[in-house]
């Protein structure tokens, strides 16, 4: 294995050497004056296991958030965006298909021990496929996590430009990447590794004719969260932060989970404000959409679980807790577009990762193939301040096979969500959130809930048999 120092690595990737396949602080005024000479580009930033609590511009006071809040004054805030199944390689699948989890085959994270056969079969068209065919140049820079066989790598499903680690894990530090079609060892943080290649990317399309993608997948805030820089565990370091309650458990215990949490998340904002100045240099920001959101919701406390929806609980004795909790369902979702999106809107709206594919392509000024079949629709009239009739509902799945077995689906409406579980000796869920909005109090067979849960639970049904569900419907 060859072993790169990160001096080394900026200098090849300044020169556009590194990121073969495998064998863009000063927006201009708005206005009718946006450049119409290409489709705009697109940077998408991805993160892995950010709640949409862990944010400053959705309300946290206690992290360092200062460019993704920059991204909120300038676009518009999603306050109901949504992962239709709440782990990693599900919602990934989902992004690049617009089908669920259980449309696409990938049920539950790919483990280590099985991710070798398994993927995102190449049946699927993906959303890198339709921009490609679109015109557009596809980088993927960071984490893949839909399959390490050769067949399921990105570059056969879109991709013109690959750097990052094709498995679900690596490490904070000193990670292993495939550069140049081979897995090589870089020494420095990760996520500034992969922001020195996205920068390096960017600089090379600045000239050239075709507009482009940037995925931009980070591995952070995921476990295990440090080491990070300095400068990143710096805003945290001697601070008391606001967590909630644990019973049974010290909080101080999880007040310094939480401070490892941010610091983590802190990193990926700065780097983040390192691509939006680098838009702004290379002229780049005014003919770019970004978007910045996350594969899956995270608890930390919340509901005293530990994770997204293959949770273990804090206290002891841990156990695992699958779960639809909000907090694992609910992500941070904000797009700036300029000369399109008003700066510092709010949309309430019930949106899903099963929409990016439809929205994207409406982005690039095309559409979805009539052959392909599709779960999501665009919110592209959303973003431009209009009110088209919307969706009352967000559905979802989940079929859980490391750790436990659950299979889970859900309904979740402005004011309810039903949950039905249909693994051996599983209990429905229903939840009152106008009432009770963390989901606190299960009516499941409340006498007082009973029309609304029957009504849920039709809707579920029907559901489920239209998108050809096999999971037994009690």
């Amino acid at each position: 294995m060859v072993r790169l120092r990160r001096r080394q690595f900026l200098a090849l990737s300044a020169g556009g050497l590194l990121g073969s396949t495998l064998s863009a602080c000063c927006i201009a005024p708005r206005g009718p004056h946006v450049s119409k000479r290409r489709p705009p580009n697109i940077v998408f930033l991805y993160t892995d296991d950010q709640g949409q609590w862990a944010v400053g511009a959705y309300g946290n006071r206690d992290i360092h958030t200062p460019n993704m809040d920059r991204l909120a004054r300038e676009g518009m805030r999603f306050t109901r965006a949504f992962v239709s199944t709440p782990v990693c390689s599900p919602a990934r699948s989902s992004v690049m298909t617009s089908l669920y989890s259980h449309q696409t085959g990938v049920h539950d994270w790919l483990n280590p021990k099985t991710e070798k056969e398994e993927g995102l079969s190449p049946d699927f068209t993906t959303l890198a496929q339709l921009l490609k065919e679109a015109g557009y140049v596809n980088a993927l820079v960071g984490k893949w996590h839909l399959g390490i066989a050769e067949r399921y790598w990105p570059t056969r499903r879109g991709f013109d430009h690959f750097f990052g680690f094709l498995g679900g894990g690596n490490s904070p530090k000193d990670p292993t990447l495939w550069i140049n079609g081979k897995e090589q060892k870089v020494e420095g943080f990760l996520t500034d590794i992969l922001t020195d290649d996205a920068i390096a990317f960017l600089r090379r399309q600045r000239s050239q004719p075709r507009p482009f993608t940037l995925w931009f997948q980070t591995r952070a805030p995921h476990m295990p969260y440090l080491p990070v820089p300095d400068e990143d565990m710096a805003h945290y370091e001697g601070r008391d932060i606001e967590v909630p309650e644990v019973e049974r458990l010290d909080p101080e215990v999880l007040k310094r989970k939480t401070r490892e949490y941010y610091a983590s998340i802190s990193s990926v904002d700065r780097n983040l404000g390192r691509v939006l100045d680098e838009l702004c240099q290379l002229g780049l920001e005014e003919n770019t959409v970004v978007i910045f959101t996350s594969d899956n919701g995270y608890n930390l406390g919340r509901h005293g679980l530990e994770t997204k929806g293959n949770a273990v609980t804090l206290a002891k004795p841990r156990r695992r807790r699958p779960n639809m909790f909000d907090t694992s369902v609910l992500v941070p979702l904000i797009v700036r577009w300029p000369g399109v999106v008003e700066p510092s809107t709010v949309c309430a709206e019930m949106v899903a990762e099963i929409d990016f594919l439809p929205t994207f392509l409406e982005v690039a000024g095309t559409r979805p193939p009539r052959r392909l079949h599709i779960e999501g629709r665009s919110f592209v009239r959303l973003l431009r301040g209009q009110s088209p009739r919307w969706r009352d509902a967000i559905f979802g799945s989940y079929d859980m096979h490391h750790g436990a077995t659950a299979n889970m689906r859900m309904i979740r409406t402005r004011d309810w969500k039903l949950v039905r579980h249909s693994e051996p000796r599983g209990r429905d869920e229903l939840y009152d959130l106008r009432n009770d909005p963390g989901e606190l109090r299960d009516l499941y067979g409340d006498p007082s809930a009973r029309d609304i849960q029957k009504a849920l639970e039709r809707r579920l049904t029907a559901w489920q048999k239209r998108t050809g569900d096999e999971v037994v419907v009690r």
